[in-house]
């Protein structure tokens, strides 16, 4: 019998998702899915998560501001939002650098700025960081590291293995989404990281195993297949480090 998986990163508080998302969730839990750790880019979002949450079990709720909003003012009501809330989210996120949105000096050094508040404030509440890290993962992981980060998920890492590993030598862990399956960056990252440091994400409604349709959570069965025939091993060894790599991030969610 195969573990339960769980989505660690997806956008469930996204429009794409408003007319049908108990068909989502359904179709989701019809494949093993236990639970959707559902992120958000902005305070709208976050709120609109916590309101998911009560209302579908399955969905853990997450609260961040996404790296290309650069805005303190915005930054500082997140925190404010997270600090209120925090008993009931799962986890800061998703928060980190974009280097492929934002490429002048001074939005860069303010983006750094704003994902150093973030990984303070997940310090000081023992929170898990859900990190975007898109043409960034160098600088991303650096910070992360500067600042004693200690719970971090890097949500599909878009870097080399050879920046990848300084991420595992600080105990973080990897989330590979559906799009693994046409991904050769992904495949070749895959090769090399270890079983025990990967977790799965639909990112949903993107990086599915289609361009350009839509993804939802059910589709974690691909990225762990995906995963088994990439790493030589069984679905069912896959499975199970997933779950141990998940509670080991997370705790029971």
């Amino acid at each position: 019998m195969k573990a339960p998986l769980v989505d660690t990163h997806a956008h469930l508080c996204d429009p794409a998702f408003h007319l049908d998302l108990p068909a989502v969730c359904r179709r989701a839990a019809d494949v093993g899915v236990a639970a959707i750790i559902a992120v958000g880019e902005d305070l709208l979002d976050a709120g609109r998560n916590l309101d998911l949450a009560a209302q579908y079990p399955t969905i853990k709720p997450a609260a961040g501001l996404y790296p290309a909003h650069l805005d303190l003012e915005a930054a500082a009501e997140m925190v404010t939002f997270i600090r209120r809330n925090q008993g009931r989210l799962c986890a800061i996120g998703e928060v980190g650098l974009d280097f492929w949105a934002v490429k002048d000096p001074a939005g860069k050094e303010l983006q750094q700025e704003i994902f150093n508040t973030f990984i303070q404030l997940a310090n000081e509440l023992d929170l898990p960081l859900n990190v975007h890290s898109r043409s960034a993962g160098r600088q991303t992981i650096a910070l992360l590291q500067a600042l004693d980060a200690r719970k971090v998920q890097l949500h599909a890492f878009d870097g080399k293995f050879s920046t990848a590993q300084l991420a595992i030598e600080a105990g973080y862990f990897f989330s590979m989404p559906p799009s693994v399956l046409r991904s050769r960056q992904k495949q070749k990252l895959l090769k090399h990281l270890p079983l025990d440091c990967l977790l799965v994400e639909s990112d949903s409604p993107v990086l599915g195993p289609d361009p350009g349709q839509r993804n939802e959570p059910s589709n974690l069965v691909v990225a762990a297949k995906a995963i088994a025939e990439i790493k030589g091993v069984s679905l069912e060894a896959v499975t199970d480090h997933l779950f141990v790599n998940t509670g080991r991030l997370y705790g029971p969610l």
